[in-house]
């Protein structure tokens, strides 16, 4: 199997320079990065690509079994990076669910992985009180993917604004993404993504981390990213006064801006709210 055809790989930039691997979220694709590249193309080889099952992948390579959890996409990353012969250095930057997948990529493959950036994060999406709050609870969730069997349009006018946030321009785009996606995949990423738990993986993390946190997040809150921040090791935690899940599409010179000042050494500027 082509493994870079399977997960539509693209690159940009110089194979000698240094690597920027863009893993997108939930429901997302590669394009969700769009506003971001252009600003590292002279300086770095960035490589993109689509999950199974999302955007323009092999929809022909999509096993139910593999999927089912997170681990089959931190396959993916993986399978991707030897494809194209890297075993190290390389800079991985997450969104949303991405971000516990970069980590179970990164624990399965020591090394891989020299930083990794981290955009609202979440470890955990349900409620596990007194000490941790993920933002729902087991009934919230089962009546998302229940909205998802009986009305998929529906769901997917629901969850955009949400995720969007104050950017109600991009609700529009992120319902595109969502619908374009096959119904029963988006399903089983959703119950993959929802309720895993996968606390305890960032803890096991010594990669040098850049945590940036969504100061209004409805999925991932402030208290999600200062838990993330805890668990690792070696991170800078940055809270975006953002309102929304997507600042890469909302607010993406905030972002380039704080991956600038990471990936040059100095830190993610250390730690706002």
């Amino acid at each position: 199997m082509n493994i870079l055809q399977r997960n539509n790989v693209q690159t940009v930039g110089d194979p000698t320079a240094p690597v920027l691997l863009y893993g997108h979220g939930f429901g997302c694709d590669q394009t969700m990065w769009n506003q971001i590249t252009p600003a590292f193309q002279h300086s770095h080889f960035q490589l993109l690509f689509d999950y199974v099952g999302s955007g323009q992948s092999d929809i022909s390579a999509y096993d139910a079994g593999r999927y089912a959890t997170l681990q089959g996409y931190a396959q993916d990353i993986i399978e991707i990076c030897a494809a194209l012969s890297l075993t190290n250095n390389v800079v991985f930057v997450g969104h949303s669910v991405s971000c516990s997948i970069g980590i179970l990529a990164a624990i399965a493959q020591p090394g891989l992985f020299s930083n990794m950036i981290l955009l609202g994060p979440s470890p955990c999406f349900l409620n596990d009180p007194p000490h941790y709050f993920g933002g729902f609870e087991p009934s919230d969730l089962h009546e998302l993917l229940d909205l998802m069997q009986q009305n998929y349009l529906g769901w997917a006018n629901y969850l955009a604004p949400v995720v969007a946030g104050e950017a109600s321009t991009i609700s529009g785009r992120l319902s595109d993404s969502f619908c374009s996606t096959d119904p029963l995949v988006m399903k089983q990423f959703a119950k993959a993504t929802f309720f895993a738990d996968n606390r305890e993986d960032f803890a096991k993390v010594a990669t040098p981390c850049l945590v940036l946190q969504h100061k209004q997040d409805a999925l991932a809150s402030v208290a999600v990213g200062e838990f993330v921040h805890r668990q690792l090791k070696n991170s800078d935690l940055v809270v975006l006064d953002v309102a929304g899940h997507v600042a890469h599409m909302s607010h993406p010179q905030l972002i380039i801006d704080a991956m600038s000042q990471y990936l040059a050494g100095q830190g993610g500027g250390g730690y706002y709210r």
